[in-house]
């Protein structure tokens, strides 16, 4: 997993409350097979972004781990193997963090793909 600079720059303007800054509440997959790196804005190939359930979970400390869970109905067929956490479930925004998985999830039309992303701040 990679924490993209631009997803901390719209975090530190969240925790001291300045400027116009939104919250990240939205994930997205893709197939896109570049490995993570902090300098991304994007999903390498993205398929699907939508609104995601947002919760707080406990890691070390209470609370310390901010989770996004969504149930996506695939409408095709792809190697899923990139996730990605934005502040925008349409487009565009600001991506806070990219993971490439190991190996890609091969899913086909009608599916349901749940993703769970944790970041944990501990």
């Amino acid at each position: 997993m990679a924490i993209t600079t631009a997803g901390l720059a719209e975090i530190s303007g969240l925790a001291g409350d300045t400027g116009s800054k939104t919250a990240f509440t939205a994930l997205a997959y893709g197939t896109g097979t570049t490995a993570a790196a902090s300098s991304q804005t994007a999903l390498v190939t993205e398929v699907a972004r939508a609104a995601a359930t947002v919760s707080q979970e406990t890691t070390t400390a209470t609370d310390d781990t901010l989770q996004l869970t969504k149930a996506f109905t695939i409408g095709g067929t792809y190697s899923v193997i990139e996730y990605g956490v934005f502040n925008n479930a349409t487009s565009g925004g600001t991506m806070l963090a990219r993971t490439k998985q190991d190996s890609a999830k091969s899913c086909t039309s009608g599916d349901t793909l749940t993703v769970t992303y944790k970041i944990a701040f501990a």
